[in-house]
């Protein structure tokens, strides 16, 4: 845990219609770590991330970003909070039709008053964080799975945030191709500060570069473990935990409960 907590979610209840998916969770993220939010498939692990970026109200509770209240918050100040982080969707979401440079230049031109040759120099400095500077004028197409989520994360950078948010970035590609990701993201937080709020169920992804780590529960619906993911695997006093961070059947699981760390369901 590096600095002081930038976000905060306080009881926080997520429910689509009557269907409660978390109930009564709160926890803070530290700013400059890599925090990892995991737990079995349909934990609702993406629906808490959704929440904690603005998509969906919260059927109770809070999220603060930098002391500023999220929820129910008026569309300036809303508007405001939501710059002061990027986001990257777990297929990275880019625009087909669109070259990586003219992905990358959209909150630029959606947020700033920059002249043209001004967006297009940060959206090819923000392609050179990431290793793309050299296919700024590719599609999205054109490029493997790693690169296009690469170029989303430079698209996440647009505006200099202090934290980014990324939804399963590793699902989908080759372990290779998964470490090197892994490695962008350690390069990013200790080079930048950036604080990142990171959704996955991969074990060795999370092991690489999780500081810290909430592990959600599908019968429970809450949180039932919280802390570094390496001696969560070795000294959890739950059965279940220890049993979802070694990748083992819970059949004795102290709960009873089976958290086979499957695709993300919901």
């Amino acid at each position: 845990m590096r600095g002081e907590p930038v976000i905060n979610v306080r009881n926080l209840t997520c429910a689509y219609g009557d269907f409660v998916v978390v109930r009564d969770i709160s926890f803070e993220v530290n700013e400059g770590e890599v925090f990892v939010i995991l737990g079995g498939s349909g934990c609702g692990k993406s629906t808490v991330l959704k929440h904690m970026i603005g998509l969906y109200e919260p059927a109770e509770g809070s999220v603060s970003i930098h002391g500023r209240r999220l929820t129910g918050a008026g569309e300036r100040e809303r508007n405001e909070i939501l710059r002061s982080f990027g986001v990257m969707y777990q297929m990275g979401a880019l625009f087909g039709s669109m070259s990586l440079m003219q992905n990358v230049m959209l909150p630029l031109e959606e947020f700033t008053d920059l002249p043209r040759e001004a967006r297009e120099m940060v959206a090819v400095a923000k392609l050179a964080m990431v290793g793309l500077d050299k296919f700024a004028y590719n599609l999205p197409s054109t490029l493997s799975g790693g690169m296009q989520k690469r170029a989303a994360i430079a698209r996440a950078m647009a505006l200099d945030p202090g934290i980014l948010f990324l939804d399963e970035p590793s699902a989908g590609l080759d372990p290779v191709t998964s470490a090197e990701l892994d490695e962008l993201i350690r390069s990013l937080s200790r080079n930048l500060g950036i604080t990142f709020v990171i959704v996955s169920h991969e074990l060795a992804s999370i092991y690489s570069i999780a500081d810290r780590v909430i592990m959600l529960d599908k019968q429970t619906k809450g949180i039932v473990a919280e802390g570094d993911p390496r001696q969560l695997r070795e000294g959890s006093a739950s059965e279940t935990v220890r049993s979802f961070f070694n990748r083992e059947p819970a059949h004795h699981a102290d709960d009873g409960h089976c958290p086979v760390p499957a695709e993300e369901g919901a």
